[in-house]
Parts: structure tokens; sequence; C-alpha cells
């Protein structure tokens, strides 16, 4: 290989190279043939260089020329030669020139290709792309992705050295705990019948260092969750893991934005605001349908309940009876709740609808839980706002105090929710907004120029009520401080305790999470004992961590943005598979390399495991 090694990379050749003999190595990306005359495109991850066969060049290299196909790995070995004017390609980097091939070596052939890799505007199936995906990430596209992957990642780290953070590695194998999804368990040949788990994210450890006395820790950290198939999600994941000791939610929140900024400006060119919005977790709800709003473009919710109310339209009126009926037996019980709502979705110019988009539109709300969509048109009659169709007849006599109130007037289609739950009408009501942003292109930019419309989700909820088990439950996760107004009063009323919790959304997605840690060990049992731990169980589960907080541990905080869900969306992308260099396919399977596969007898034997055999003989077939 040492003959064939290159001089210059396929990226980098320019008209100042005029005259230079080089040697490129990459693949034959395109190959065309005209009267004897061979023109290559060779390709390798820094960009594209035509090499030239012809009379000039060698027997061997036009005998060679005439065995190339596409995606065959060669060395190409020749003079570089500006092309003549009328011959430049202005959309390559290196258009000018071309290099005249002395000598062509095949260091490697290249079988039928299962999908054409120079192809960008036609992907093939998703699994196809899974099953070679060392093919797939040759392409374009992929080739920037992962780069871009690659930048972020150094960005983040650079920030974060520059801040006085230090990069500190936890384990991978460590003692199960309840975090929210299903662990990985990891069998002990040693220890028979005990478990590692792999961690769903470093929180525990990462408070320790803390307790340690590390003071500023980050970490670009792979997690870990055994969840149903799901769409979008992996098994596996990457987060950049930040932890503080001695900080308030306002000095988490800057790092946070400070960091964001530097990482767009380094790798994309884009400036960020240096604040970003605050809104808190029930304006979110009321106002967008969501804890994770795409504030790209301005519909907003807008209460309805009064008009509804007074209106005479059943399962409106009959919704907030059984609402309010709910909330005075909550109430009884110790337990806020919100009872019902009516909540009213204004879509401008939004009368010219058919009947077949707002059934579509009825079946978004229904799988977040709502009973049906309700609907009216606004017109004008006479010089007066009129509303039409849909339910219009029970609230008619109000027409020009209810466009008013939702600011609409002629041309525009009005929707309703409502449900003695108010959560639901707000979510379901709030997943109708987010398609109608998809589907009339509201967000403003296309995929290759996206916008970035960040903002922090504050005052979240501590806990939430189980229903279903009658108690409380972390609503994050059980290490997450009250915010201290609520100190003295938690156990009085769990419902109304708002935690030191913050999240951050960009482009309707939710980015990070973090909070504010527990770091004192009696408000930690407290937490427990909400929650229904008993100090028994507690102890067994969490002493490692609860122990440190005896022995001074400091107020400390962090978060966690996503670093997969972060490239996705500085990418254009909507998928995080196309950030992933090898990624799961939506089974939790990789159709590459077919994990997950059954392990040997003498594997099992050795860790102490039997299979007992019920009636899934394995995961599905990759199609």
């Amino acid at each position: 290989m040492e003959k064939h090694k290159r001089t210059a990379t396929c990226g980098a050749l320019t008209v100042l190279d005029a005259g230079k003999n080089v040697t490129l190595n990459g693949w034959v990306h395109r190959l065309r043939s005209h009267g004897g005359v061979f023109f290559i495109n060779l390709r390798d991850r820094y960009g594209v260089t035509q090499i030239v066969v012809d009379g000039t060049s060698s027997p061997q290299a036009l005998k060679i020329a005439g065995e190339l196909r596409n995606e065959y790995c060669i060395a190409a070995e020749g003079s570089v030669r500006e092309r003549p004017d009328g011959m430049k390609n202005q959309k390559m980097a290196t258009g000018e020139i071309e290099v005249i091939a002395h000598n062509i070596t095949i260091l490697n052939r290249c079988a039928v290709l299962p999908f054409q890799i120079d192809e960008e505007d036609v992907l093939p199936k998703e699994e196809l792309r899974l099953k070679y995906r060392y093919l797939d990430l040759r392409t374009n596209r992929m080739q920037k992705r992962i780069k871009l992957r690659s930048e972020v990642s150094f960005a983040a780290r650079e920030f974060l050295l520059r801040e006085g953070f230090l990069e500190i590695e936890t384990p991978t194998f460590i003692k199960p705990t309840p975090e929210g999804a299903r662990d990985y368990l990891v069998p002990s040949r040693l220890y028979a019948g005990f478990f590692y788990a792999l961690p769903q994210s470093p929180q525990l450890y990462k408070q320790l260092l803390m307790a340690g006395g590390f003071d500023k820790y980050f970490q670009i950290a792979r997690c870990y969750r055994d969840e149903d198939a799901r769409g979008d999600r992996q098994p596996e994941f990457t987060q950049i893991d930040i932890e503080m000791s001695f900080v308030a939610r306002e000095d988490v929140l800057s790092v946070t934005e400070r960091l964001m900024g530097f990482i767009f400006k380094k790798t994309l060119g884009v400036a960020l605001p240096a604040q970003f919005r605050r809104i808190t977790y029930n304006d979110a709800l009321e106002n967008y349908g969501s804890d994770k709003p795409d504030l790209r473009f301005d519909l907003v919710l807008r209460d309805f309940s009064t008009f509804a109310r007074e209106s005479g339209f059943k399962a409106f009126t009959d919704a907030l009876e059984q609402g309010e009926a709910e909330k005075r037996e909550a109430a009884a019980k110790g337990v806020t709740k919100a009872g019902g709502g009516v909540k009213a979705l204004v879509v401008p110019d939004g009368a010219s609808f058919s009947r077949k988009q707002i059934e579509e539109l009825e079946a978004c709300a229904k799988i977040y839980k709502a009973k049906g969509l309700a609907w009216m048109k606004v017109a004008s009659k006479d010089g007066a706002v009129v509303l039409e169709g849909g339910v219009a007849k029970f609230f008619a006599a109000r027409a020009p105090e209810i466009c008013e109130a939702l600011c609409s007037g002629p041309g525009d289609l009005i929707l309703l929710v409502g449900d003695a739950v108010r959560k639901i009408a707000n979510i379901s009501l709030g997943a109708v907004r987010s398609k109608l942003g998809k589907d009339l292109y509201l967000c403003g930019a296309s995929a290759s120029e996206p916008r970035f419309e960040f903002a922090w989700i504050v005052d979240f909820p501590l806990f939430e009520f189980n229903e279903d088990e009658e108690k409380w439950e972390a609503a994050h996760h059980l290490f997450s401080s009250p915010q201290e107004r609520f100190y003295d009063v938690m156990e009085q009323d769990p419902g109304a305790v708002l935690g030191d919790l913050y999240d951050l959304v960009l482009n309707g997605y939710e980015l990070a999470s973090g909070s504010i840690r527990v770091h004192d060990p009696e408000m930690q049992k407290r937490i427990f004992a909400i929650a229904g731990f008993d100090e028994e169980e507690a102890e067994k589960r969490f002493g490692f961590l609860t122990g440190a907080f005896k022995y001074g541990a400091p107020p400390h905080g962090g978060i966690a943005p996503g670093l997969d869900r972060l490239v996705m969306l500085m990418a254009g992308e909507s998928s995080i598979k196309e950030v992933i260099a090898f990624p799961k396919n939506s089974f939790a399977q990789n159709p590459m390399d077919e994990c997950p596969s059954l392990a040997d007898e003498n594997q099992l034997k050795e860790l102490h495991l039997r299979i007992i055999h019920d009636d899934k003989e394995g995961p599905p077939a990759s199609s």
C-alpha cells in the first residue's frame, strides 16, 4: 500500500496545485466514457476530484479504467492540470482542476450494490439502509451528519473545559435503580443470581461526584433504556451530562444557554439569543397544549369554558360538570385537581378546510384521549361576523364576543375540545396544533435552512397522583428538589408543590431536562415518604447516595442535553437514526449484525442462566 498511499485528499486540490504529481485514494463515485476517454469522479470523505484517463495516460491506466465500476476502491496517480474555462465546475470545490491519470490501481472491487450511493434524492427503504449501513455511511448526507455530530461533541467539550468543568467517566455497570424505564441487566458470572444494570443516566454518580468535591463535572455519556418499540426511540443514546455545585437554577440555565450559543456558532455559524424565553409548565400546557411547544409558529390555545358553560352544547356542559365533581372529590382526599375545561384553537384562513381535513384533525385529537373535535367557521354577513357549520348553532348568538375573545375573523376556522380533565383538552388540542404546524408549513424554514426556537419550561409539579394506585409519584425523578417556598407544606398538598425543575425545548422537542437536586438527607427522606418508599426500601435502593448526603454534600444541580436529538435538529432532520452511525431499528434490532441474537449454551451456563421459552421465539424478522 505504501506506493499507493495518497498525497492529497479528493477535496483539497486547486489551481495552485497545477503541474504537481499526486496520488489520490477513494471510491469511484461516477464513471463516464467518451470515445476512449474516461472521466472518473473519485470520492473520499473530503470531497470529489475528477480523474481523466486519455491517450496521455499509460496503457495500464486505460486498461484498468475500462474495468472500473461504481464504488470500486482505487488509487489514482497522475498530474494536476487546470480545466479549460468552459469545462470548470463551480459547484465542486475541486471544479477548476482535474487529474490526468498515469497509473490506476484497484485496491478493492465492489459487488453489485443493494442501492445506489450517489442518488441523494431517492432514499432506499430504512431497513435496507440499516442492513447495509456501512454503504449508507458513504453517502454525502450521512458523511455530513456524522461530521456535524463529531463537531458538536468537540464544541461541547471545548466550551465546558474552558468553563472549568472536568470530564469524568462514571461506571457503565451499576446497581439497578428505578428511573422510569426498564434497566438492561447484565448477569454476573462470579456471583450467581446477581446482576449489574447499564445506566439509564449517570444521575446518581454525578451527584456523588458533587459530594466528592469536584464542583463542575461533564461527560459525553452513553445511556441505556429498555423501552418498548416506539418510533424514534433508541435503546442506547448519548447525552451531554452536566452537574455543578453551589448553584441555583439560573446558574445552570445560563451555562446551558452559553453552551448552546457556542455550539451553534462554532458548527453552523448561527447566532442564538443570549437568553432563551422562560415559560411556566402551566402556561405551556394552557397556551400550546404541550410541555415542549414548537414556537416557530404563533397558534395559541385559548380558554373557551365560559362560552361553553352557557351554550347548551351537552358534550361540553357535561364535561365541565363532571370535571367540577371530580375536582371536589379529589379535594376531599387532599388532592389538588384542575377540573374540566374547553379549549379553542383558531386556524387563520381555515374556513376553506374540507370535511375530510377536519376529520383528520379529529383523529389526531382522539389519539390523545379527546372524545371528539368540534368546529365552526367564521364568516361575514351584512358587515357582521357570524358563525357557520359544525356546532355554530350553539354559539351563534354570541358570535361577536367569541370572535373578539379568540382574536378571529371571517375566513377562520375555530376548533374546540372539551373534557372533564383539563389536561386532556389541552394536550389533545395541542397535538392538533402541532399537526397544523406541519401540514400548513407554519414553521417557516426548509430542511436546508432550519429555524431554531429555544425556550425553557420551568415550574413543573414535583409530584403526580397515580389514580390507579392511589398514591403520589415523583413527576421526574426522586432526587429533584422542591422550590424553597414549598419546603414547609409538602406533605399537606403534594400536588401543589412545584419542583426546582427545568426543561430546554427546541422546535417542539425536549432537548434537555434538569433540576436542582436534593442534598439534605432529611429532605430526601420526606420525598421518599411522599412517593411511598419506606425507610428500609429507600435505604436498600439508594443508601449509597443518601449516605453521602450525611457528610456535607453541597447544594448542586445539573442538566443533560440529548446529543442525538440536538444534532438531529441542527441537521434539519426528524429522526435521530439519521445522526447515529449504527442505530437500531424501531424494534430495537440491528439488521446489519442481527442483534439481539441467541447466546451460546456454554455462555449461559457460565452466567448461571437458563432460557425459559414462551410463545415468543424471538424478535420479529427484519423485512
